[in-house]
């Protein structure tokens, strides 16, 4: 009876804690692909994926309800080998997961050193959204003062309620802590003393050899006056810059894959191996390891295991995708109808094979693909935001692919508020030099029309002719152009005409349009009108807009060809429809004539 009770009382507890918005709820219809992986003295332990996003988190069931005992915390000796990369990243993990609890309307209360897990360089939230009832479950002063150094100022002094600005004050101290090594004011006893003093205003020094950048974030974070701090967007932001400045690479995490150890190596000491969080850390040694063919998918009372021949299949399928997606990049600039087309050939449906790569998010390979279906709302919706965040993931692994969509998306700012083209140069520069086509182009483009360069043709002509050598035939089209004008290169017609001529065998339709305009003009080639029309309406049969242009006025002025005005009329709608505007502009004259 008295057993009843107690379970009726944490049941009440419960409710109220979450009518009173102390914790935060979920309904449980937002969790999918539920499948157990473990069970203990305590309950059972399950992977499922939350909402939209794409790495697993663990969900516990409990046996009984009673007091929960807080984790211990693992500090590796390894602080003094980190360099100032891994600092940052460190820093914008942390940062990134404070920013997915505020963006769920949660404010964490407890931010401090020891809800922090820090393993392999990788960073761990813990008991987040439950600060406050571990608090009330213990009302030791000690506990209190323990957290001195991380608590906003302003909650002790005017007793405001934490809010956000709290969280932020909290993270600038752990930014410190991170650059030191070592807890704040840790020469001090956590006292009543140092509570005033704090206060009043004192705040650890700043570490030598720390970059003005970081310690200016972290020094703002801990201002005494909340509306003097930033938001935890603009410190995530903030990071990201100097993150990818230093390194040319983000090192962002999704927010269940920092709250939820993934490595092999258990984060609890073995003191507690039999407590609640020592055996939930156990169970999720292999969490991520889970064979992807034999993933059960748990939808109410459903359970489906997937065919493990399919599934060999649809790997397979995956690998030669993203292979086509490099081959056309590297190529062309432009792979999504090839992958399309891919598709249809081989009667693949691509809301199933987006399904499958949702369930199997193992490698670089899989994270880009399901980035790049998101990017062009392949199998499903398009999600500029949530492929940037899958292209990050799989960027940091040194995918280069991802690295350049990366690059794409900073560039025309997809997935974000506004686009940032130096950090869109820096992830090319990146490819570039490491000999990819697809970077070298990109930096060719850069320099050709001055985008947060300096416009410099002689530049832009070498990466092009880089990038061509390597096979990429826009880069071909863009020095053959460069040689036209004779900006950077000595002028050289001839050589354009051979670089157009590269192009076509390739056949990239600006390419095969350029090679008509040589032998419409006489560039580099004698004057050849029915070998320009034929290669004009092989390019405007292949959906190039300027060759559809082109073949239009060939057919309205009767220009090598009989005059034809309803098939004028119909290419300039064809090039219209793809937003030409020259094609645009006389369709409205020749509608009106």
């Amino acid at each position: 009876m008295q057993n009843n009770e107690n379970v009726d009382d944490w049941i009440n507890w419960i409710e109220e804690a979450i009518s009173k918005k102390h914790n935060k709820y979920y309904e449980f219809e937002i969790f999918k692909n539920i499948q157990e992986i473990g069970s203990g003295a305590f309950g059972k332990v399950f992977r499922a994926n939350w909402k939209n996003f794409d790495n697993y988190l663990a969900l516990k069931s409990f046996y009984n309800l009673n007091k929960i005992t807080l984790k211990e915390i693992v500090h590796e000796n390894n602080f003094y080998i980190l360099t100032w990369d891994n600092k940052y990243s460190l820093a914008y993990q942390l940062a990134c997961s404070i920013l997915c609890l505020h963006d769920e309307g949660i404010i964490h209360r407890d931010l401090h050193s020891c809800n922090v897990l820090v393993h392999q360089n990788s960073i761990k939230l813990a008991d987040f959204g439950l600060s406050k009832r571990i608090d009330e479950a213990s009302n030791s002063q000690s506990r209190v003062l323990g957290k001195v150094p991380y608590i906003d100022p302003k909650a002790i002094t005017d007793n405001l309620k934490l809010n956000e600005k709290s969280d932020v004050y909290s993270i600038g101290v752990l930014l410190w802590e991170i650059s030191s090594g070592k807890p704040p004011f840790h020469e001090e006893n956590y006292d009543l003393s140092l509570m005033y003093k704090i206060s009043k205003g004192q705040r650890e020094e700043i570490i030598s050899d720390t970059p003005n950048d970081y310690s200016d974030l972290y020094t703002e974070c801990w201002n005494g006056d909340q509306n003097k701090r930033p938001s935890i967007h603009e410190v995530v932001n903030r990071l990201r810059i100097s993150l990818s400045l230093s390194s040319a690479t983000i090192y962002q995490q999704d927010i269940f894959n920092q709250i939820i150890p993934t490595s092999n190596e258990s984060l609890i000491p073995n003191s507690i191996e039999n407590s609640l969080h020592g055996e939930l850390s156990q169970i999720i040694q292999n969490f991520n390891n889970t064979n992807a063919n034999e993933i059960y998918m748990m939808s109410t009372n459903n359970q489906i295991k997937i065919n493990i021949s399919s599934e060999k299949n649809l790997s397979i399928i995956a690998n030669e995708i993203v292979d086509l997606i490099f081959r056309e990049e590297n190529r062309k600039d432009e792979s999504k109808q090839h992958v399309l087309d891919y598709l249809n050939n081989h009667n693949i449906n691509s809301e199933e094979i987006y399904n499958w790569l949702s369930y199997n998010q193992t490698n670089s390979y899989s994270i880009f693909l399901l980035g790049y279906f998101n990017y062009f709302g392949i199998g499903t919706p398009a999600d500029d935001g949530r492929a940037l965040n899958l292209f990050i993931n799989a960027s940091v692994q040194n995918h280069i692919l991802a690295q350049y969509y990366v690059g794409k998306c900073y560039e025309f700012g997809h997935g974000m508020i506004t686009k940032d083209e130096k950090l869109a140069f820096v992830y090319y520069e990146k490819i570039a030099n490491e000999d990819y086509a697809m970077g070298q182009y990109q930096l060719g483009c850069f320099y050709t029309f001055g985008r947060c360069v300096i416009k410099d043709f002689k530049k832009a002509s070498n990466w092009h002719k880089k990038a061509a050598n390597n096979g990429h035939l826009a880069a071909m089209l863009c020095l053959g152009l460069i040689y036209i004008l004779g900006k950077g290169v000595d002028e050289d017609h001839q050589k354009a005409f051979e670089l157009f001529k590269k192009s076509v065998e390739g056949e990239y339709p600006g390419g095969i349009t350029m090679l008509g305009n040589c032998y419409n003009y006489g560039i580099g080639i004698s004057i050849d009108k029915e070998k320009a029309i034929e290669l004009y309406q092989k390019a405007a049969n292949l959906g190039d807009e300027i060759g559809q242009h082109n073949l239009t006025i060939m057919y309205e002025n009767g220009n090598g060809i009989e005059k034809d005005i309803e098939k004028a009329i119909y290419w300039y709608e064809q090039s219209a429809k793809q937003g030409f505007q020259n094609a645009q502009n006389k369709l409205e004259i020749l509608k009106k004539s």
